[in-house]
């Protein structure tokens, strides 16, 4: 059987009514440098509005480090309409500062003068203040710079009816509703890990990074020029075992084979207690350097490229939400900044990883053992590392097969999801997209990462001097693309309104903190 081979595909045929209902939402992330390139020891502008309760504008782990946040659409081309809108806005509150474009982080100093984000005195601004605390104890705060773009998705409820009530009629379906569809969002999520490597293949932009972001650490990349690390065939180092892939959470062993484990391997970990973690403490002179001592403070600290979700209610763990209500939707974490666009991250690409995440669903997806996992994982790093190397080679079922055979077989499987979403939404985005790829399998050096290196390779300045090129192109875009008056005044209402929320969520905490914690965790 080929990979993501669908075997009836009649049954996605006789479901594409519903398609068009796919919602879509983006979270995207950029460091604010000074026109120096360094990273900005600035507060987070409050023209933004408040990182607590502005829905469309947060931190992630630095003050330095927004996080942009469309909603959640069945429109298809509105998520990145909204992200454009979302960086206009910005642009004109930034001053003179400027948004780093790629993943891996600007000239960096010491570890200290990275601003974490802060969040109010309200419990739960306190929680995610102290949560970022710990990870800088735990990893240090370099890793947490690092930017990326998340890709949320969901299926309507109208399709995942139709097709409950398909398999219903071809066979006995002991499953009630909520469980078939978590279970078949966990077929999905399996099949993409299986074959996740293909994401950082075309999309990686991560190849080089600053020296000083290595700062005594003895590895194996290339020297460009003086500041400059690079791997010469890399794809994306953001999602190597630099960036955001934790050696220390190896030994989880998280299971995806079904809702139940994944929940009952994040409660486990969530719940006990690590002995270096311990050693640090959760309180250092009276006050919160972490939430807990346990393996995990919280879900979202398990590093993963992509999540099971559910919209959380208030002081609600993911986890519980997951167990009561199942899952609502998956988050795509393995995207790189796109330096090539301006908001990081484009209508193609959104049409290619649709295409993937469909052709995930309906494909057969076993539950994945530990040889299995072993060999995606080890595919996965291979091709963060040395991608675009001519003679790569990779695992499928403990036998080698080039790169270029693997990829070339993956995209034929997605050509007929690609002509069917076509045809849905009227347009040529996928098998564009699905081809374009397609013909760069000859060529990998025009990929992302491919293009990121031919240029850095030309320049004195290297990377450093090519990052910053490419941000004050950025800068200069949306100085002459500026949001409508109307659309101004409604984003800067609603900065408005989320200091008044911030403001009312803190007046009406009655619980202390230890209280508010302990009540969290239960």
């Amino acid at each position: 059987m080929q990979p993501l081979e669908i075997p009836d595909f009649s049954i996605v045929q006789s479901l594409a009514e519903h398609l068009p209902g796919i919602k879509r939402g983006i979270e995207k992330e950029s460091l604010r440098i000074t026109p120096q390139g360094r990273l900005s020891p600035k507060a987070h502008p409050v023209e933004l509005g408040a990182t607590l309760t502005n829905p469309h504008i947060t931190t992630d782990y630095s003050e330095a480090l927004p996080e942009f946040i469309t909603k959640a659409t069945a429109e298809r081309t509105r998520p990145i309409e909204e992200l454009t809108e979302i960086h206009q806005f910005t642009h004109q509150f930034l001053q003179d500062e400027l948004l780093w474009p790629l993943s891996m982080p600007c000239s960096m100093g010491e570890e200290k003068d990275i601003p974490i984000a802060r969040y109010g005195r309200s419990n739960s601004g306190q929680m995610k203040e102290i949560y970022r605390i710990g990870l800088g104890y735990r990893y240090g705060r370099f890793m947490q710079t690092i930017a990326g773009v998340h890709y949320n998705f969901s299926l309507p409820d109208s399709f995942w009816q139709a097709l409950y009530q398909q398999q219903n009629s071809q066979q006995a379906n002991t499953l009630d509703f909520q469980t078939f569809v978590s279970e078949k969002y966990m077929g999905l999520i399996r099949n993409y890990l299986r074959y996740s490597w293909l994401i950082p293949l075309f999309y990686g932009a991560s190849p080089a990074l600053c020296e000083s972001f290595l700062k005594v650490r003895n590895i194996d990349l290339d020297v460009l020029s003086p500041g400059t690390r690079y791997g010469r065939h890399a794809t994306s180092l953001r999602m190597s075992d630099l960036g955001y892939q934790n050696k220390a959470q190896s030994r989880l062993n998280i299971s995806y084979n079904s809702l139940a484990e994944y929940i009952q391997g994040l409660e486990s970990a969530i719940s006990t207690p690590d002995p270096y973690y311990a050693e640090i403490g959760v309180k250092k002179d009276g006050e919160y350097i972490q939430l807990s001592d346990k393996i995990l403070q919280i879900e979202n600290e398990f590093y993963s490229s992509i999540r099971p979700k559910r919209v959380t209610q208030s002081g609600e763990r993911p986890t519980k939400a997951l167990k009561r209500r199942g899952v609502e939707y998956i988050e795509v974490r393995a995207l790189d900044l796109n330096p090539f666009s301006p908001v990081g991250v484009t209508q193609s690409q959104i049409a290619l990883i649709d295409t993937f995440l469909v052709a995930c669903l309906f494909s057969n997806s076993p539950g994945i053992n530990l040889r299995e996992t072993a060999e995606y994982q080890d595919n996965f790093s291979r091709v963060v590392r040395q991608g675009r190397h001519p003679d790569l080679n990779l695992m499928l079922n403990n036998h080698c097969i080039s790169l270029q055979e693997f990829a070339g077989n993956l995209l034929n499987q997605l050509k007929p999801v690609a002509q069917l979403l076509d045809e849905v939404y009227q347009v040529n985005d996928h098998q564009s997209e699905v081809n374009r790829l397609t013909h760069q399998l000859s060529d990998l050096n025009s990929t992302f990462s491919g293009r990121i290196v031919n240029q850095i390779e030309k320049r004195e300045d290297s990377f450093f001097g090519y990052a910053m090129e490419i941000s004050r192109e950025h800068k200069k875009y949306f100085a002459q693309n500026q949001l409508t008056p109307d659309k101004l005044k409604q984003y800067q209402q609603e900065a408005q309104l989320s200091h008044t929320r911030k403001s009312e969520i803190e007046d009406g905490d009655t619980l202390s903190f230890e209280e508010f914690l302990a009540s969290y965790y239960r």
